[in-house]
């Protein structure tokens, strides 16, 4: 045997370690399995809470019917000039849950306005977390002055009245689905920010916080490595609750004439059967159907978030 075919023989064969053993998962295959385990376990312990589950099961049915909106009912539903039945007809067979006051198809209009109305819930409660964390992470972790001018303004917009807030920014901006996310998402992040502020404090006394600094952390570092995926959890649990409370100040701004005037949401159907005078002349089609829709939703989310929240912290002790 010559000795070019001693190396060959010598060297592990393929990817096999020096005792023949194939090597183990890499670094990314580990997390990603990490990530797979610990998911399975969410589900696991979020399934035994049954009102979350029912919540979670109607959360699922109302995106399938914003989302297939436009093949089940067509964006022509919300033209007042193909109106396809006389305004303010009762249900009947042709129309399951009557006619507005133009004559088009309320079902049609209520299936329609869900995707404005979840989309414009989504968004806003997502701006609201992510103010509310960033203010609350980085109180928490710089203290001093900084942390103390912070808290108060938090403090300011606690004691202010949410929707008096809102109703104030949506007035002076221009009216459209961009300012009510934004009257929205700027006026309801103080809870958050409290919230994340004393998970953050807690997250910074731990003794692996004092050894990454004395090892060189810096800021971002520690803020991004360390304390942000341990108050995840808590803000995705808060996002869960917030949606609820954004859908309810969507409609709540509609209903007042301050939403988007070109757009079909849940509160602009309110609003359109108040000035058609359906609370005094006995049309409850006109308002029945999206009262519905929105008090539906924004309990469903609430039941969710709570399983949620007692899932991602068993100790909250929340009824199943």
């Amino acid at each position: 045997m010559t000795s070019a075919e001693t190396t060959e023989a010598a060297e592990p064969t393929g990817a096999a370690g020096a005792d023949g053993a194939a090597p183990g998962p890499g670094p990314r295959a580990l997390s990603w399995q990490r990530r797979r385990a610990s998911a399975a376990r969410f589900w696991r312990a979020f399934r035994k809470h049954r009102a979350g589950v029912v919540g979670l099961a109607a959360l699922v049915l109302f995106a399938l019917v914003a989302l297939t909106a436009p093949l089940t009912v067509g964006s022509d539903v919300a033209s007042v000039t193909a109106a396809p039945g006389q305004p303010l007809q009762s249900p009947s067979g042709h129309f399951p849950l009557g006619t507005d006051q133009f004559g088009r198809d309320l079902l049609g209009l209520v299936i329609w306005g869900s995707r404005v109305s979840l989309l414009v819930g989504l968004l806003a409660a997502v701006l609201s977390v992510a103010i509310g964390a960033v203010i609350g992470i980085t109180a928490g972790h710089f203290r001093g002055w900084y942390a103390t001018v912070l808290m108060r303004v938090t403090d300011w917009f606690l004691v202010m009245p949410t929707l008096v807030l809102a109703i104030a920014l949506a007035t002076v901006l221009s009216r459209s689905l961009g300012t009510v996310v934004l009257a929205i998402g700027v006026t309801t992040w103080p809870t958050t920010a409290r919230l994340v502020r004393a998970q953050t404090l807690a997250v910074e006394s731990r003794p692996y916080i004092e050894r990454a600094k004395a090892l060189g952390g810096g800021h971002w570092h520690i803020m991004s490595r360390h304390v942000l995926p341990n108050v995840m959890p808590l803000v995705l649990a808060q996002t869960t609750l917030i949606i609820s409370s954004a859908i309810l100040a969507e409609a709540t701004l509609a209903f007042l004439g301050l939403g988007d005037p070109t757009v079909v949401s849940w509160g602009g159907l309110l609003q359109d059967a108040r000035e058609a005078g359906a609370v005094s002349s006995g049309d409850w089609w006109y308002l029945v159907p999206p009262g519905i829709a929105i008090a539906v939703v924004a309990l469903a989310f609430t039941l969710c978030g709570r399983a949620v929240e007692s899932v991602l912290n068993p100790r909250l002790g929340v009824s199943r």
